[in-house]
């Protein structure tokens, strides 16, 4: 539990009523901002402002910060703004998973740190998310998560556009010479219309709908559209409820239960939602004291419909989402499946919750007996060439290549991806198998966003549009293809990636979640004799802890000392 005073008041109670020196400062200095002694007396609610013109998708957040003050006003709290480090997906290098556990610490520390009794964590962009669950797991005070919205749909010549989806489709037709330079310049101008983040079932999508299926969002708070005025209204709720949840003294701990991450990963099974997911929920497990194996997923996924028509995985956007009504009619839908009496946000259980719930367009939410496919958009492969595992959007993949053998071509790296990937004289056909290797947590470093390889350039210009590509990076959530990642362990450490070579002959059934090298077990300890480990990215800094204390991505890519010991093996 949160920190309480020797005498049993709040944090905030007891930090301003100190009858000495340090208490005569508190309130002075804090009365110097304008705040008067019935100020000081409330509640001290603590709002996270991830603000900042180096990150799109917060670039609204300072609105949302006033109706949240508002909320939290009216419910007799006492609101105290605070920034954080604020990771914006498109901007940072060489990764935004990098500094997620730095923001993570940021936000714990600065928790821990001041008089504060209750927070409200507004994120939104993909590592955001997670970032200020982990923190709130840790801190343990009392913590809701407003989320930013998504944007509009982006319209060209009456289509609807995504990002990050269609960013990919463009570029994709652009190298193939199918658009020239100034169609590419009206698609740029027309797929980010609005404030928000990415509108497809990307990560952000997917993390805002997990703090939602957790419990730690208050219903509803997912699909809102950033511009739409009920994001507001979603605010100022968001500041009331954080005032009701100090004076239950209700947790995250409390909420965020074994059985609430289930729910979770069950809600991201049916919605086809991110792989990075798969990441963050193991580590804000973590930081719980929980083991969450990699089983659990596929189980889930297995016994999980996948129901929601959403891009980069079904037909859809964030806004038919919202219209459909969001995350709690999807929740209603797979109502049976759920754990009904897990404690949220509201106070109350999930089942309470979902009362009075309808699904309003059946185009978006499939029935839970009538579903666009009977298992969940996340499966996890084993084998020899990934024997802790690794990941695949199944529901994003081309049908023919569900079931694949095929010729291994191999980047050691991402320099020589980049490299050569286009030669003209590269020996690859539509049936070989990419694999890139030394693209993970410690590897690349932190694990990048690369594990779309692109199709080369010679393959592309004869119509090749998806090949089988396996590699120990991530990929965005607004990818598609036949994208194996997360490898696990990484080709950096001396995992199974780190010994294919070019023609070997590599096996893929995700029916039988299967992944094998055909190279025998006498062959691959020779090269394993021969293997040596690539130079470190760093020598100081930050960079250098990250890459010295960072987990495999089976463990959640978290740092090994902010977990319990049990856990980081």
């Amino acid at each position: 539990m949160a920190e309480q005073s020797d005498n049993g008041k709040r944090r905030g109670e007891a930090y301003f009523a100190d009858e000495g020196l340090w208490g005569f400062i508190h309130r002075s200095f804090t009365k110097s901002m304008g705040y008067t002694e019935e100020d000081l007396a409330k509640p001290v609610i603590g709002i996270c402002n991830t603000f900042s013109e180096l990150n799109k998708c917060h670039s609204h957040f300072n609105e949302l910060v006033d109706y949240v003050k508002r909320g939290v006003w009216q419910a007799g709290g006492l609101p105290m703004e605070f920034p954080t480090i604020s990771i914006g997906e498109p901007y940072v290098k060489p990764t935004t998973m990098l500094l997620r556990n730095l923001m993570a610490m940021d936000t714990e520390e600065m928790l821990k740190a001041h008089p504060i009794d209750g927070v409200v964590l507004i994120g939104g962009c993909d590592k955001t998310v997670p970032a200020q669950l982990m923190a709130a797991a840790s801190a343990n005070i009392p913590a809701i998560v407003l989320t930013g919205g998504p944007m509009l749909n982006g319209r060209l010549n009456g289509r609807s556009l995504g990002a990050c989806t269609d960013c990919y489709q463009f570029t994709l037709e652009h190298k193939a010479g199918n658009l020239n330079d100034e169609q590419l310049a009206t698609a740029e101008n027309a797929i980010c219309r609005s404030d928000g983040h990415c509108m497809v079932m990307g990560t952000a999508s997917t993390m805002a709908s997990i703090a939602e299926a957790l419990g730690m969002a208050l219903p509803g708070c997912a699909a809102i559209p950033a511009p739409d005025s009920r994001r507001r209204h979603m605010a100022e709720r968001t500041g009331r409820q954080i005032v009701n949840l100090v004076k239950a003294d209700i947790r995250p701990r409390e909420i965020m239960t074994e059985a609430a991450l289930e729910n979770a990963i069950r809600v991201t099974m049916a919605s086809g939602g991110s792989t990075n997911a798969i990441i963050h929920l193991v580590a804000i497990a973590g930081r719980l004291g929980i083991r969450l194996p990699l089983e659990k997923f596929d189980d889930i996924a297995a016994a999980t419909p996948f129901l929601l028509n959403l891009r980069p995985s079904g037909q859809y956007q964030m806004e038919e989402y919202f219209e459909a009504g969001g995350v709690p009619a999807l929740m209603k839908e797979l109502e049976g499946l759920l754990h009904g009496d897990c404690l949220t946000v509201t106070g109350r259980s999930v089942s309470e919750n979902l009362r009075g719930v309808e699904v309003l367009d059946r185009s978006v939410i499939y029935p839970l007996d009538q579903p666009l496919d009977p298992q969940g958009g996340i499966a996890v492969l084993r084998g020899n060439l990934a024997p802790d595992g690794a990941l695949i959007k199944q529901t994003a993949v081309s049908p023919h290549l569900k079931k694949h053998r095929g010729r291994a071509v191999v980047f050691e790296s991402p320099a020589d991806l980049e490299r050569r990937i286009d030669d003209p004289e590269l020996d690859v056909d539509e049936s070989s198998v990419l694999v890139l290797k030394n693209a993970g947590p410690k590897g690349a470093p932190a694990m990048p966003e690369i594990g779309q390889i692109p199709i080369p350039k010679k393959l592309l210009l004869r119509g090749v549009r998806d090949m089988v590509r396996i590699s120990d990076a991530r990929i965005s959530g607004t990818s598609y293809g036949a994208l194996i990642v997360h490898a696990a362990p990484e080709a950096a450490v001396g995992g199974p990636l780190a010994l294919v070579q070019d023609g070997d002959m590599i096996e893929l059934d995700i029916a039988a979640r299967r992944l094998h090298l055909e190279v025998e077990a006498d062959e691959l300890a020779r090269r394993r004799e021969q293997w040596t480990a690539p130079a470190p990215h760093y020598d100081r800094g930050y960079g250098l802890l990250y890459i010295e204390r960072v987990m495999q991505a089976d463990k959640g890519c978290d740092f090994d000392f902010l977990v319990p010991k049990e856990l980081r093996k």
